[in-house]
């Protein structure tokens, strides 16, 4: 078998093995905040309409929370794991090994997708007892649905790895990508549409995917008069493929020269070093 696809099946085979274990971690503690957090928006907000569209609040908001999730899974995952990864070694194990790198980052986008979609199942099934968009929009608008998530997650998941990669610790990868996105995200119409923004917030917040992401979910699950809390009244679908997939391309082109830089830089003396520096932090 060729040594790089033998790479990448070693990574698919870590990525599940990887998912199996996440699901015995804290990291479900914040799955319970997040279902909490979700149904307390959606239960104030089902009784509020949308001016314009004959719509709740609660009917617009849940599409573009999901949305939002793989957005928001896409970049601050991978850029936390690999930040965890340089400090554990894992990192520096995976480049002694033979094509280690690929099976590495295989196993990465692997564990990242199947962490996104269980988070999402776990939100979503539960907000459907409150608000049912899905029958309307049938087996087509599911699929299309699945379509923009996917590109929403190449959109942003190469730009997790370069944030993961120029910092120094876990705890200043989360603060280049937590708190930008949670800004983003709040001018993105996540929870309240964006037409009622000032303009210019609404031209920046649709510089970045977050809006688009919710704009192409929204689209694929709500119906044509949905359309009226957009900008312009109109679903924009080769706008937001064209900033999605500008983001994605200009990102995987730029996230593996920075990974391999950051990988030939990484040695056992550099990670010992980090571990006194955090040793004397903490005493």
């Amino acid at each position: 078998m060729n040594a790089t696809l033998y790479g990448a099946r070693l990574g698919l085979d870590r990525g599940w093995r990887e998912f199996k274990h996440s699901l015995r971690s804290s990291d479900q503690g914040f799955n319970l905040f997040t279902v909490i957090a979700v149904l307390t928006v959606l239960w104030f907000q089902r009784d509020s309409q949308v001016e314009g569209t004959g719509m709740s609040l609660a009917s617009l908001t849940l599409p573009s929370m999901i949305g939002m999730s793989v957005a928001f899974s896409g970049l601050v995952g991978p850029a936390g794991s690999l930040s965890m990864n340089r400090e554990d070694g894992t990192l520096l194990r995976a480049k002694a090994v033979p094509n280690g790198m690929v099976g590495y980052l295989v196993g990465r986008v692997v564990q990242t997708s199947l962490d996104t979609v269980f988070s999402l199942v776990v939100v979503v099934v539960p907000a459907l007892f409150l608000v049912d968009v899905f029958a309307a929009a049938g087996v087509v608008g599911l699929l299309a649905m699945v379509g923009v998530l996917a590109l929403g997650m190449l959109a942003t998941l190469p730009w997790g790895a370069v944030a993961g990669s120029i910092t120094k610790s876990p705890g200043s990868a989360m603060g280049i990508t937590m708190l930008p996105m949670m800004g983003i995200t709040a001018i993105s119409g996540i929870f309240y549409p964006i037409t009622a923004m000032p303009g210019w917030l609404q031209g920046l917040a649709q510089v970045f995917p977050v809006y688009w992401v919710g704009h192409g979910t929204r689209w694929a699950l709500l119906p044509d008069a949905a359309a009226g809390a957009e900008p312009g009244g109109t679903w924009r679908l080769p706008l937001m493929l064209l900033v999605l997939a500008t983001w994605a391309v200009v990102g995987f082109l730029l996230a593996p020269t920075i990974l391999r830089r950051m990988a030939r830089r990484e040695s056992g003396t550099d990670m010992e070093q980090r571990r006194q520096a955090a040793l004397q932090r903490g005493s």
